[in-house]
Parts: structure tokens; C-alpha cells; sequence
């Protein structure tokens, strides 16, 4: 019995080997140079919009199959064609700033890369131009 145990042990050993070294080295693989993107302050009615550059430091093009974002508020665009070996490209996202209050919305990022599917973020806070300038008028008194 414990013969027949060690043998199926060893049997699903060497599959998860064998799968684990048929990783394809030459694969694309996305790399941002920012995750996230804080926005700070913004006006109401202001530009929401940034970039999120990336590279395909693989050997093989890079296919984007989905990029989505968190909520209808956010929409990015994105390249539709491959991104070649070596190639940077940028995926644009805009934040409807007539929302007031806290954003942090998450745009997901789906490719054939080997790194597969990244997760990108938008941080910062839409406030009416008024309460910017009633900040600005209390730290001049102070």
C-alpha cells in the first residue's frame, strides 16, 4: 500500500514539474510605470483624465483582450493593435469630475501577458471651485 502511494505521489510531482517548466520564457509581459494615479484636489468639471504607460518587455506582442474599469464614472481607451516586443503604448483613463467627493475607482487591465491580468487605481477628491477658495481664504487668516 505504501508503495502505491508513493507512486501516485511522485506521479502528480512530476506533472506539476513538467507543467511549471513548460512556461514559455519569451512571452510579453506588461510593465507600468505607475499602478496608481492620484489626482490630489481636483475641480468639479475639471480634467479627470491620465496615463498609465506601460512597456512589453517580452519577446512576443503584447495583446490588451479587456480593459475595465470599476464604474460607468471612469472609461479608458486603450491600443487595440499589439504592442511589440520592446514597444511602449499608454492607456488612457478619464474620471467624470462632475461627482463630487472621494475617488477610487479600479480599472482592470486583462492581456496574453505573462503576468496576466493587472489591477490599476485612481485615488484623489472632486470639490466645488468654492471650497477651494474658502481653504485658501482660512490658511491666509492663519
Amino acid at each position: 500500500m505504501k508503495k502505491i502511494i508513493f507512486t501516485a505521489f511522485m506521479t502528480l510531482l512530476g506533472f506539476a514539474i513538467m507543467a511549471q517548466s513548460n512556461e514559455n520564457p519569451d512571452e510579453p509581459f506588461i510593465k507600468f510605470n505607475k499602478k496608481v494615479h492620484d489626482y490630489g484636489t481636483i475641480f468639479q468639471n475639471g480634467d479627470g483624465s491620465c496615463e498609465f504607460k506601460f512597456t512589453n518587455t517580452g519577446k512576443k506582442p503584447l495583446a490588451l483582450t479587456a480593459v475595465r474599469s470599476s464604474c460607468g464614472c471612469t472609461v479608458p481607451k486603450w491600443p487595440k493593435k499589439p504592442v511589440m516586443p520592446g514597444e511602449t503604448a499608454k492607456i488612457k483613463v478619464t474620471y467624470d469630475t462632475r461627482r463630487l467627493g472621494p475617488i477610487n475607482k479600479q480599472i482592470t487591465v486583462r492581456s496574453n501577458a505573462k503576468n496576466g491580468t493587472i489591477v490599476l487605481k485612481i485615488k484623489g477628491k472632486v470639490v466645488r471651485e468654492s471650497e477651494n477658495i474658502i481653504q485658501k481664504s482660512k490658511s491666509d487668516i492663519e
